[in-house]
Parts: structure tokens; sequence; C-alpha cells
């Protein structure tokens, strides 16, 4: 296609500002990439405290085990719950012997009433969700109490919705700077390439034609800018994990790819936006 090999020749007769175009989109992109692994690791974190999340719900003293069972067996249905763990009152109390080593001469038996654990799914783990299954457990006729963290909940789940519109928001605006970034390059490529336009302007050459090459170099350069970014940010991560020696992850498949395509999507953008602009000024 002559539109791609224009764009080709436009790399080769320009080497260094193309170079130096890929460079600037990968550090613009390298930024978003950091703050994007942050979040990430960020959401891990919380999707693994997340999964601490349970409702314990108190039985009255002297019910029937069997009724106690066959209650867990229903609760267990509940579109929102994993697992429900039935605990007696000697499982209770090893467990406080344990969590609480230095008091576990305190606790008795019969000081710790059974109880019913109810883990729930990921995604059913939001404030209101929890509320209704916990509403749901009060109404057993032997539940004496429940209890689930309620502002812990609350305030994990404001936690977590931070980090996400934080993340779109600062996004967003690293986008914004790559994309103005581009849209120079195109710029002064479209402005280097001024007497050529011209003439072929006077062979009849359409302002879609021209505007081809232009297009296909900034998605080029989106995409050579997104993989260099993504290196950059693979080396970073690496470097602090070994450095503070703790573990964090990289971006999965999915996200790499969503990376690069980011990166050719606002170099078209920014492409599109400099040509549009300044290709009639020529």
């Amino acid at each position: 296609m002559p539109a791609v090999r224009d764009s080709l020749f436009a790399f080769r007769r320009a080497p260094l500002l193309s170079a130096l175009s890929i460079t600037t989109i990968a550090f613009s992109l390298f930024a978003v990439g950091l703050f994007g692994l942050v979040v990430v690791n960020i959401r891990q974190a919380l999707e693994r405290v997340e999964e601490r999340v349970e409702i314990r719900a108190f039985v009255a003293e002297k019910t029937p085990v069997e009724q106690i069972a066959l209650a867990a067996n229903e609760v267990a249905k509940y579109a929102e719950v994993q697992s429900v763990d039935l605990v007696t009152q000697e499982q209770a109390l090893e467990r406080a012997r344990r969590e609480l080593g230095e008091f576990k001469d305190v606790f008795e038996a019969e000081f710790l009433p059974p109880s019913l654990d109810v883990h729930l799914k990921s995604g059913f783990r939001d404030p209101a969700t929890v509320h209704q299954v916990a509403d749901r457990l009060k109404a057993l006729s032997f539940v004496e109490d429940v209890r689930f963290g309620e502002e812990w909940i609350t305030q994990l789940y404001r936690l977590r919705n931070i980090a996400g519109v934080a993340a779109v928001a600062l996004g967003l605006a690293f986008a914004a700077v790559a994309i103005i970034i581009i849209g120079a390059t195109i710029r002064m490529a479209v402005l280097a390439r001024s007497r050529e336009i011209s003439i072929m302007r006077l062979v009849g050459a359409t302002d879609g034609y021209i505007r081809r090459p232009f297009l296909i170099e900034g998605f080029v350069k989106g995409i050579l800018g997104g993989a260099l970014a993504l290196g950059l940010t693979w080396l970073a991560i690496h470097v602090v994990s070994g450095y503070l020696s703790f573990q964090t992850v990289f971006f999965d498949q999915r996200l790499a790819l969503v990376g690069l395509a980011a990166g050719a999507m606002m170099g078209l953008v920014g492409s599109a936006f400099s040509v549009g602009r300044h290709l009639p000024q020529v």
C-alpha cells in the first residue's frame, strides 16, 4: 500500500525525530503503566483482604446441633454464599485460644456460643449485600446475634472505589498528555513535509490520500511506544520488587494487549487531531 510505504519512508527519512517521538510516547505511557500497576497491586491486595469477609451468626444455647446443621445447609444454598462453617462451642474455644494465646486461660467452653460462619462469594462482599445476608440470618429463630464488622467492610469497599476512580482519572490525564505529545510530533512531520504536500496537491492528491500516511505513522508510533512502555514497566517493577523484597504482580496478557491497543489508539487519535488541524494550513 502506498500509504504504508510513505509512512515507513517517513521513519527512514527522519530516524532521530521518529525515535524521539516514540521515546516520548513511551515515557508518557510508562507513567500510565506505572500508576496502573500500582492500582492492579492495590486491588489484588484488597481482594485478598476481601476474602476474609465473613458473617458470624451466634446461636442460642441448647439449640440442637441437628437444627443448626440443617440451617447451615439451607444458608449454603443462598446465591451470595460460598460456604458455611458450623462452629461448635468446643471449636470456638479452640479457635479463641489459638488466635489469642496470651488469654487462653480466660476462656471457657460455656463462655463462647456456637456459630455459623458464612463466607460470601466474590462479587457479593459489598456492604449492601453483606447487610442483606446478615438480615436473613437474623430472621432464623435460634440466632441471637449477627456480627460482620460493618464499619471495616464499609471502609474497605470505599477504599476500593477510591482506587478505581483515581485510576480512571489519572489514567485519562496521562493519556491526554500522550495524545498531545503524539499530535505535536505529527505536526512537526506535517510542517517538515509541507513542500511535498503542496506538490502532491498540485498533481491531484486528495486530503484523504495525504492524511493516510500520517495516521499510519501515528498508529505505529503508538504501538512501538506502548511496547517500550511495557518493557520499562516490567523492568521497573522487578527492580522495585527485588530492592524492597515484596511480591508484586505484573499485567496479565489481556491487560498487556489492552496497553498496546491503548498506545495504538492514542497514536491514531493524536495523529488525526493534529493532521486535521494543520493540514489545511499547509
